[in-house]
């Protein structure tokens, strides 16, 4: 405790972030020393409300949700936020790339000539009604050659970028934007899922050579793949984790609550020659002292036991089922064949014991979980696939990556895009990044 004080004084800046998903709101808050180093302050998480399928389906059960979450990170640090960092994985995501090019005639190319490209870029954007999460360069060429990180003071004929354009449905962006300003808090940006847990999941090899990485919700799996990178493309999936506990639940006859316990402790995505002989309570043990009793399991014993063999076939049927749509959407994406390489699997249902294995057998592909980096101050409660996105949402709001739209004198920057960023400080960012890089 005494240690407090003097590691907040050591603190540059402190940033919050807030990961709404439909099983669990998480919240985290994380300091970043003076020397750079970064460390999590507190973390904290609840039963979510108000949520379904990444969309906020009532205002005031979220706000209550998010506030409370926040609350929990908050005691835990010891420490205050005005600000949060939001991840969104619904609200129909697309990710998209502009490419752009401009005239240099062979001569050296100034830092005016970066500002003029992306500016250019900036203008070519058209989001067709929707609003635009992200439009962030990804990386220059010279004359059509990829590959350059730094083009002032190399020679050209053209120059030009790669932007990674990320879109959304405006109005379910702004339920969220909302439920969290009606929390007390301020919206420093809204980032998209996939890039988040890239942040957290994904090393900057993998992203350039090309990995696939598939985040499993409760209610949503989205399926992304980068390279060169960047986040080239990806598929939201309607299924997740809550799906399995479903079927467990429908299965056996019994409450939702017990199917997910029974999934999480007893349940594996791989069976075994003992599973038949094994026998598991469907009760847990609080419950009729003080929790009130579930049903008694459709074909258990008289003890409410269930063979875990039973267990295991439901949770591989309807796994099956799951791993199937994220091979559909792989291969939509054209991650298949001579092009597929490695995936990671993050996010909640990616806790399920023998996963990995079980999807590397079923895609014929690499297959590894995918977790947050070890971070200071790390809870190993939330040091899990569960809470990846929420220490990526936090490792990106710390990098705090260039965004083209803050360029130039438009104003308004957040309204014309529906960004929520600050125009002046989102400015300020940018030109600082163009000078440190550029």
């Amino acid at each position: 405790m005494g240690d407090k004080p003097l590691a907040k004084a050591r603190l540059a800046r402190i940033f919050g972030a807030v990961n709404v998903g439909s099983f669990r709101i998480a919240a985290m808050i994380m300091g970043e020393t003076e020397t750079g180093d970064l460390v999590v302050l507190g973390s904290g998480h609840r039963a979510s409300q108000g949520i379904k399928r990444g969309y906020v389906t009532d205002m005031k059960a979220a706000t209550y949700a998010i506030r409370d979450a926040v609350e929990r990170a908050e005691k835990n640090a010891g420490t205050n936020i005005q600000s949060v960092w939001i991840a969104c994985a619904g609200a129909g995501l697309q990710s998209e790339v502009a490419k752009v090019e401009i005239e240099i005639g062979g001569r050296r190319i100034e830092e005016e000539d970066v500002e003029q490209l992306l500016i250019e870029a900036r203008d070519m954007i058209q989001p067709d009604g929707r609003m635009v999460l992200h439009a962030q360069p990804a990386h220059y060429t010279l004359d059509g050659a990829h590959g350059v990180a730094n083009p002032r003071g190399l020679h050209a004929e053209r120059l030009g970028v790669d932007i990674h354009v990320m879109l959304a449905d405006g109005a379910p962006v702004r339920n969220l934007t909302e439920a969290v300003q009606s929390a007390h808090l301020e919206v420093e940006a809204v980032v998209a899922a996939p890039l988040a847990s890239g942040f957290a999941c994904l090393t900057q090899e993998e992203r350039e050579l090309g990995v696939a990485l598939v985040e499993i919700g409760s209610d949503v799996t989205n399926v992304s793949v980068f390279a060169a990178g960047m986040l080239l493309g990806l598929r939201a999936i309607p299924m997740g984790s809550g799906d399995i506990t479903d079927a467990v639940a429908s299965a056996f006859g019994i409450r939702r609550f017990q199917a997910e316990r029974l999934k999480c402790v007893s349940g594996s995505a791989i069976a075994s020659p003992s599973d038949h002989r094994e026998m598991i309570p469907v009760h847990g043990p609080s419950e009729g002292a003080g929790e009130p009793a579930g049903p008694h399991a459709r074909g258990a014993d008289d003890k409410n036991r269930i063979a875990r063999a039973e267990l295991i076939s439901v949770i591989t049927e309807a796994q099956s089922q799951l791993t199937g749509e994220i091979g559909k959407a792989l291969k939509e994406l054209g991650f298949a064949g001579r092009r597929a390489g490695q995936v990671v699997l993050t996010g909640g249902g990616a806790e399920l014991a023998g996963l990995a294995e079980f999807t590397q057998s079923a895609l014929a592909m690499p297959v590894r979980i995918g977790r947050a980096p070890a971070l200071t101050g790390l809870p190993e409660a939330h040091a899990t696939p569960g809470f990846a996105g929420l220490a990526g949402l936090c490792l990106y709001a710390a990098e705090d990556p260039v965004d083209i739209r803050a360029l130039g004198n438009r104003r308004n920057v957040g309204a014309d895009f529906g960004a929520g960023l600050n125009p002046v400080m989102a400015a300020g960012r940018l030109f600082r990044a163009i000078r440190e890089y550029f």
